[in-house]
């Protein structure tokens, strides 16, 4: 049995002590008795859940600062996809692994992916000790070649997703509903429910997305277009929802489904508009949190993303009570584990063993009135001092075996692919 004590930490306003045998939160209370347990002294910390990225494209890490401050599917069609048809399966494991060490660094333990290379990114997530909901990206343009293709790679995902801990597990991840068939949209909800798997897609990120589904599918907008191919239920998470009527919030209420929100790459992608939060905290629509790819936020940092998804609804709903620090928190950690279905979110005795640790001696927590403001509205990644992913250290005093290894390698393989982009297309790469 694997052993580990917490000591001195704060926990409920009070200072505790906190046991963690193999992979569960054992026991907690005021200096507990143990032999033979491992113990790290918490004085000056707070013991907090670790957090949920609820949506993400990991190994885009390599493609940060690329190609910033373009339009959405410009940025897509000239920059992202032609550099991305270049990935390799080793690549996509090097810069997830890049974006594993800056989650645990953010104290992040698990994130939900959607990404080219599926293999690449579990194995990355594996070897870095963190928790990951992976699925790979699935565009076929309306091709009936490439539909076919499609059911074999997800029917071979699902023939070998073996060999992985109970912390990997497997999701689909339909691009959207104008790279992705609606017929191979139905096989995917089907074939996941079928299988007990997740789907999730980016669905009404922009109103072009909208008035083209309105145009293309007599006159259903996105959501009610879904509905209409039986694709929508519990095991459905749709990222961005931006652009949402209120008949389109009653429907995704109605069949369970949950929305993964992201604020900074919506506001730095100009996507025209502000997730309704009110309407579907309303509608008992659950929504969680997530930072997009490093390429479009350009940053994995949940704190971050706390903030500004309480900023963006106050703002939205010029409502100063919309979204307090209590939600946001609630959204990255027991609202998360929940939708995804991880034993997780809380401090609680019997619960996995995900926690963080928080340096509450920094500025960002002086003079300490509210320790959820200071959490949301105040507090970054760097403010994590200790990272624990099923009962076991990946980090303390922000130190993560390894680090050095992976920088370079991230860097090595992001300047090779960009120099070989710029190659193809006949002109230098970026400045």
């Amino acid at each position: 049995m694997s052993l580990l004590l917490l000591t001195n930490v704060r926990h409920d306003g009070r200072v505790r002590d906190v046991l963690i045998e193999n992979d569960r939160i054992a026991r907690i209370g005021p200096r507990l008795k143990v032999r033979g347990a491992r113990r790290l002294d918490g004085r000056g910390m707070v013991v907090l859940p670790s957090l949920f990225n609820a949506h993400t494209h990991a190994a885009m890490t390599l493609l940060r600062g690329y190609a910033d401050d373009m339009f959405l599917h410009e940025w897509l069609e000239t920059k992202i996809w032609p550099l991305e048809a270049r990935l390799t399966e080793d690549d996509v494991y090097v810069g997830a692994r890049l974006a594993c060490l800056e989650m645990i660094r953010g104290g992040v333990t698990f994130f939900n992916d959607m990404y080219w290379h599926w293999r690449g990114t579990a194995r990355a997530a594996e070897e870095m000790g963190v928790r990951a909901l992976v699925g790979p990206v699935v565009i076929d343009l309306g091709n009936p070649t490439r539909a076919q293709e499609v059911r074999r790679e997800i029917l071979n995902l699902l023939e070998n997703r073996g060999g992985f801990t109970s912390r990997i597990r497997f999701a689909f991840g339909p691009h959207a509903i104008y790279t992705v068939s609606g017929e191979t949209l139905r096989w995917l909800a089907e074939t996941a429910r079928n299988n007990g798997v997740k789907v999730h897609i980016h669905l009404s990120e922009t109103d072009r997305e909208v008035q083209d589904c309105v145009n293309a599918h007599q006159g259903l907008r996105p959501v009610e277009y879904l509905e209409s191919l039986g694709v929508l239920g519990p095991e459905l998470i749709v990222a961005h929802a931006v652009h949402l009527n209120g008949r389109e919030i009653e429907i995704l209420a109605r069949h369970g489904v949950a929305v993964a929100h992201m604020p900074e790459s919506n506001m730095k992608l100009s996507v025209g508009g502000i997730l309704p939060y009110a309407a579907l905290r309303q509608a008992k629509v659950p929504v969680v949190l997530g930072t997009d790819g490093a390429c479009s936020n350009n940053s994995l940092d949940i704190f971050h993303t706390m903030k500004a998804a309480a900023l963006a609804a106050k703002h939205g709903s010029n409502d100063p009570t919309c979204l307090p620090a209590t939600e946001a928190w609630a959204m990255a950690t027991r609202q998360a584990a929940a939708v995804f279905g991880v034993d997780a979110g809380a401090v609680e005795e019997g619960r996995l063993a995900d926690l963080i640790l928080v340096d509450t001696q920094r500025p960002e927590f002086t003079p300490g009135f509210n320790l959820m403001s200071d959490l949301v509205y105040a507090a970054n990644g760097y403010c994590v001092d200790t990272t624990i992913c099923d009962g076991r250290v990946l980090m303390h005093r922000r130190r993560v075996p390894g680090e050095q290894a992976i920088l370079s390698a991230a860097r090595r393989t992001a300047w090779r692919l960009v120099a070989q982009d710029a190659a193809a297309a006949g002109k230098g790469g970026p400045a």
